[in-house]
């Protein structure tokens, strides 16, 4: 039997932390003889730091860190990741809301010769606009992942470690787990499973930084958004050669060409996709200029484990 790794990102989920490991203390032991759980903490507000600090302690297989500050959900992720020392990794997030007794049909699909597998809710349990800022981050995610399942992706998921060998020596702080995933395979599958309403505080994922997340796998991950310059200044171009050859006909047979605010609007729209295509070329370049400086996805202030987990690795 494989061993288990759940790596759950933490932020300002105090109030759920201890309901959580209590399920997963349940269920892992059905699942493996070999398991952890990776709490990764992303330097909220509130003691989360304190209880896991308190379950660590608690829990022999029960590990954290403390990140220095705030650096994002798939930050977090990236780090728990790489800490990670058994077959399989299993992500979810800290609200209650993945229930834990679902691992063992993801784990039960991977094992059916898959990768990587989704836990995709089977009703969003968010707002209208959430939702909607949902849906364009996979419309996002999906090409930059360029697989079909992107659409299907949530942070319920199961894949197995050894993918991570694929991004071992990815250090940009622009971090998206799922295209990461398919620089090392294409075996993805998804299947529905019950995502249970918050049952403490509200999300932390708001709509800015579900946008914000979105236009960083496109830009950072992607290159559609230069196809899609490409594509804008090859259509005006050719509309610029025709208003040209207009122009020539009207010259060739009128002693005057009228029309000047005409010309001067085609003008305008030449002169914003020159601007829109340099634009989306400085993102690019902004994308380049930090990878080179060398940035860190994240960085640990704290890390906390048994001290019996201590004794058997040294």
């Amino acid at each position: 039997m494989m061993g288990l790794s759940v790596v759950i990102p933490v932020y300002n989920g105090a109030l759920s932390l201890r309901e959580l490991t209590k399920q997963l203390a349940e269920e892992l032991p059905r699942l493996s003889q070999a398991y952890e759980l990776i709490f990764v903490e992303d330097d909220g507000q509130d003691n989360s730091w304190q209880i896991i600090t308190e379950l660590a302690a608690e829990y022999p297989w029960v590990r954290g860190y403390k990140h220095m500050r705030n650096y994002g959900q798939h930050n977090a992720l990236l780090y728990g990741i790489r800490q990670a020392r058994y077959e399989v990794i299993v992500t979810m997030d800290d609200d209650l809301q993945h229930p834990p007794h679902e691992i063992a049909r993801l784990l039960a699909k991977l094992l059916e010769g898959y990768d990587v597998v989704y836990g995709t809710p089977q009703r969003e349990q968010h707002g209208l606009l959430r939702d909607l800022a949902s849906q364009v981050t996979k419309l996002a995610l999906q090409s930059a992942m360029g697989v079909e399942v992107a659409r299907s992706v949530s942070a319920f998921r199961i894949f197995r470690t050894q993918l991570r060998e694929a991004f071992a020596d990815y250090r940009s702080p622009y971090v998206s787990i799922d295209v990461l995933l398919t620089w090392g395979t294409t075996r993805f599958a998804a299947i529905p499973v019950p995502h249970a309403p918050r049952p403490y505080g509200r999300s932390n994922y708001t709509l800015r930084k579900l946008i914000t997340h979105a236009l960083n796998m496109m830009t950072g991950f992607s290159i559609v958004p230069l196809q899609i310059a490409t594509l804008i200044g090859f259509t005006l171009t050719v509309f610029g050669l025709l208003v040209l050859v207009y122009v020539i006909g009207r010259l060739l047979f009128e002693a005057s060409v009228p029309g000047f605010p005409f010309l001067a609007s085609i003008i305008a729209i030449f002169s914003g996709a020159q601007l829109f295509a340099l634009g989306i070329i400085g993102e690019y370049l902004a994308r380049m200029h930090i990878r080179i400086m060398g940035q860190p996805s994240s960085v640990v202030r704290e890390a906390v484990q048994s001290a019996q987990l201590e004794e058997t690795r040294s």
